[in-house]
């Protein structure tokens, strides 16, 4: 047998409250609780009971029912109502044995009923069911604190990430400086919109000379933090401030550069994207040289949607080649190919985020859908267009959001 100050050491019943107005059922109880090694306080009614639970909460309660001034029924309920973050496991002593009065002691919150006089079998028996409960909550509370710390720590690492991302959108955004840039015979207005924080399209233009423009809209494989990776390596292939960094120029001992054909552009991205990224990622893209004297326009197109040119009078071209996505084959060949512009026509190069969006009921807008919208736009203000295309394709797909990123180059011909 443990000493009587001592509870036992596999228990989670250490200190044991007994309220009983009489004082020797109290002496009764304590004396046999305290052989078994329980720490045990005694309470003569319910009102103390209450104020010694308010100081620190026992984990046991053995109770006598009928009681002058506060009942063990409601000293019960009373002690339910406290703020308690542990439990405690609450026996009724009663000589009560009718059922109606048995649940109403249930409903008051008690979790047991001995029947007077207490039986010491009978009080170790019910001690003992106490115990397996309250162990099984201390585990149970036990397992949620666990719970709880790793989703705190789950926060934090979420919020960490969400702080990350929110730093590389800005920076995939600052990619595309120039959303509207009027070169004077023409003007060109871009849209970058990530379906997440970060996505893998990428819009641009850069200086080939006085006269020509070079315009490109690119679409990565995949989405999120890889495929923006991939965009800001490309951003740097087509730089429009280092002409000598610009894989598009062709750049000479003497400090002159000469623009490659788009196609040989094409080409030399793809052997970059094979030879050097070491990625499984592959693009699409459409690269455009445009004559802002002529109005002539040489294209390449690498598996992106085809580029749509809406004339001056309304009507609209969609065509082109088609083409394999950059990064897929080596030594691939990329065709190029011819349009004609006339002052007061667009031409849009848009992702498949555009063609591609769903409607509510599995369906996508086309690209014959794509056409209508376009043409509600005619006389929409250049700067203005992108984002009210945007608009559109929200309300298209019911405000359940893009699954793809958005984006798109709309170039407007004036002439000189």
């Amino acid at each position: 047998m443990q000493p009587a100050e001592q509870a036992p050491d596999t228990g989670v019943i250490r200190r044991v409250l007994v309220v009983d107005d009489s004082r020797v059922q109290r002496r009764i109880l304590s004396v046999s609780l305290k052989r078994e090694g329980y720490d045990v306080i005694e309470a003569a009614s319910g009102q103390e009971a209450l104020e010694i639970c308010r100081e620190g909460l026992p984990d046991l309660i053995l109770s006598d029912w009928m009681m002058p001034g506060m009942s063990g029924l409601e000293f019960c309920a009373a002690l339910r109502a406290l703020p308690q973050d542990a439990y405690c496991y609450f026996i009724l002593l009663t000589s009560k044995s009718e059922k109606a009065e048995v649940a109403q002691g249930f409903d008051a919150g008690a979790d047991d009923f001995l029947t007077k006089p207490v039986n010491g079998y009978e009080l170790r028996a019910r001690i003992s069911a106490g115990e397996r409960i309250l162990r099984m909550q201390h585990e149970l509370t036990n397992k949620n604190r666990v719970i709880g710390d790793t989703l705190d720590e789950l926060q934090r690492l979420y919020d960490s990430l969400d702080a990350d991302l929110l730093a590389a959108k800005k920076l995939q955004q600052s990619l595309v400086p120039d959303r509207f840039r009027d070169f004077g015979q023409g003007a060109v207005s871009l849209l970058l919109q990530s379906s997440g924080h970060v996505g893998g399209d990428l819009v641009g233009h850069y200086r080939i000379s006085d006269t020509r423009v070079g315009l490109y809209s690119i679409d990565v494989s995949g989405h999120g933090i890889s495929s923006a990776l991939i965009t800001a390596r490309l951003a740097g292939y087509l730089s429009s401030s280092s002409p000598e960094q610009n894989v598009a120029m062709q750049v000479y001992p003497d400090g002159s550069h000469e623009h490659l054909e788009p196609s040989e552009v094409v080409a030399r991205l793809n052997e970059i994207i094979l030879d050097e990224m070491e990625t499984e990622h592959y693009f699409t893209m459409l690269l455009a040289d445009v004559d802002l004297e002529t109005g002539k326009i040489v294209m390449a197109q690498a598996g992106h949607p085809h580029p749509l040119i809406q004339r001056a009078d309304g009507t609209t071209e969609q065509d082109g080649p088609g083409g394999l996505p950059v990064g897929l084959i080596p030594e691939a060949e990329f065709s190029q190919f011819e349009l004609q512009m006339r002052p007061g026509d667009r031409l849009f190069m848009m992702s498949d985020g555009v063609t591609e969006c769903p409607d509510t009921e599995n369906g996508m807008l086309g690209e014959d859908g794509f056409e209508k919208m376009v043409d509600g736009l005619k006389d929409h203000p250049l700067d203005e267009t992108l984002q009210a295309i945007v608009w559109q394709l929200d309300s298209f797909s019911g405000g359940q959001g893009f699954p793809d990123d958005i984006s798109g180059i709309l170039f407007e011909y004036r002439g000189a």
